[in-house]
């Protein structure tokens, strides 16, 4: 059984200013997400669902979807700000949704075979889509639920253009994931790298270290723990109008609670992405680099 991908696309590109996901970064205008269904394609996968919000709807699909429909089989769930469990409603002056990790569930009903999870705006490379469509596609052991990742290197994760979030990854001598922690401010430093923290103290990385990209392998089992979590976390943090629900603390507690072990799968690929405008350029040269070594055709859907 290949598994789906699902891609999280919800996000409005605060940082950026604008809807990033839709931004033309191949030679002939393929955006990041093109890449992603390309590897993801190559590895096997036949079904993509889009978790978007609703408002740009038609926008998305006459730019983005309907692109692939002659490839693999597209298609949609909505992460909308209210989509909550009963007996929630949304706090005044709330105005984003809950997080990854919402927007995950948010696609419960649409995933009903073990699926991989991304970013739009991240592209992640052939191997990493290789590596984890496999080991999903192994039968699963007995025993705690079954999860797997995809770690890169921090420093190759860094913004020359500005700090970033990144889920900073603990794994023990087996290759299994003991723990991840978020750190929202990360940034090169002198030789390595350094994140300020909230009360002005600093933290410093050799850059050596994995760190999360939201590249995970999951089963359809998540949906009914990931529920419970999120309303735990609604119950606590409703009120915190910019609070969210990020995977790397979902996959975290799981692991401290031993409802799961999660393989880190390790990829030479090198990681980038769009976190601010200016990282546009960079992005571009990349691909360009990429098509140019053969490693993907100059028009991807030709």
């Amino acid at each position: 059984m290949r598994p789906e991908l699902l891609i999280m696309a919800a996000g409005m590109g605060s940082r950026f200013g604008g809807l990033k996901q839709l931004e033309p970064v191949g030679p002939s205008g393929e955006k990041v997400m093109d890449y992603s269904i390309y590897d993801a394609k190559r590895a096997g996968i036949e079904r993509v669902i889009f978790v978007i919000r609703r408002e740009f709807e038609n926008d998305f699909h006459q730019q983005v979807g309907s692109r692939f429909t002659k490839w693999v089989d597209v298609a949609y769930a909505f992460q909308e700000i209210d989509l909550l469990p009963k007996g929630f409603s949304v706090p005044e002056g709330r105005l984003k949704p809950w997080g990854t990790a919402h927007a995950i569930l948010a696609a419960k009903d649409t995933i009903k075979k073990p699926f991989i999870a991304i970013n739009a705006d991240d592209f992640y490379g052939r191997n990493a889509f290789k590596a984890l469509a496999d080991w999903l596609s192994k039968p699963a052991q007995p025993g705690s639920e079954q999860y797997a990742m995809v770690a890169f290197q921090m420093a190759n994760t860094l913004s020359a253009n500005g700090t970033v979030a990144r889920g900073v990854c603990e794994v023990n001598e087996n290759g299994f994931l003991k723990a991840v922690e978020e750190y929202t401010a990360l940034e090169a430093f002198e030789d390595g790298v350094r994140n300020v923290q909230s009360d002005g103290s600093v933290i410093k990385f050799t850059g050596m270290e994995p760190v999360s990209m939201n590249f995970w392998g999951f089963h359809p089992s998540l949906f009914a723990h990931l529920e419970e979590l999120f309303i735990d976390f609604l119950k606590e943090r409703r009120q915190d109008l910019k609070s969210e629900l990020y995977i790397p603390f979902v996959v975290d507690d799981f692991i401290r609670t031993g409802l799961a072990v999660v393989q880190v799968l390790n990829t030479p690929d090198q990681w980038f992405g769009v976190t601010y405008r200016e990282d546009k350029e960079f992005v571009v040269s990349c691909i360009q680099k990429l098509v140019d070594s053969g490693e993907y055709p100059h028009s991807l859907w030709s």
